[in-house]
């Protein structure tokens, strides 16, 4: 993970942040939840090492929360892009299934997810094209702020795919819990 990738993160968040209604109410609701989030992909195959911007769009259910623990199942979709260098072109995209568990401090909360991804590659190399698929364990953490419905979300993800090798998100992404 570069320097650059924690900066673009960084504008991600801030620019985020400047968009959200300053009103905070204490705490994470429960219920229903959609949001999207933009990012920063690294993809690593063999001696091919670039990133690309990604997106992605979820949605989940927050069971609430004992007094501080927050526990919430979540699904979603992420495009990875496209990174190339002079001779080879990565496409990854996937299906994804998390179960979160989180500690809220007030409207400040930070979490870690566990699931699994379904992914589709297509790699490019010259005239070449190889596709590629399987399911794989994905791994993340992440932290929010919550204004009401409303929550900002960073969050780091690792997915550990088969043959593709090493992908991960870096990315902010703004919730709005019904």
């Amino acid at each position: 993970m570069s320097i650059h990738s924690f900066k673009k993160l960084g504008i991600c968040l801030a620019g985020l942040l400047f968009l959200t209604p300053s009103m905070v109410t204490a705490g994470a609701d429960s219920g229903f939840y959609i949001g999207a989030g933009i990012g920063d992909a690294p993809v690593k195959v063999l001696d091919f090492d670039e990133s690309d911007f990604a997106y992605k769009i979820f949605g989940g259910y927050n069971f609430g929360y004992v007094p501080l623990v927050d526990l919430a199942v979540e699904a979603s979709y992420v495009d990875f892009g496209s990174p190339s260098n002079q001779s080879i072109n990565v496409d990854v995209s996937g299906f994804n299934a998390f179960g979160l568990v989180g500690l809220n401090f007030g409207p400040i909360g930070i979490f870690a997810k566990a699931g699994l991804v379904s992914w589709d590659s297509t790699i490019r190399v010259a005239a070449n094209r190889f596709n590629d698929d399987g399911i794989d364990p994905a791994y993340g953490i992440g932290a929010r702020f919550q204004f009401g419905s409303l929550a900002v979300r960073a969050e780091y993800e690792y997915f550990d795919l088969d043959s593709v090798s090493d992908i991960s998100l870096i990315s902010a992404s703004v919730v709005y819990t019904f």
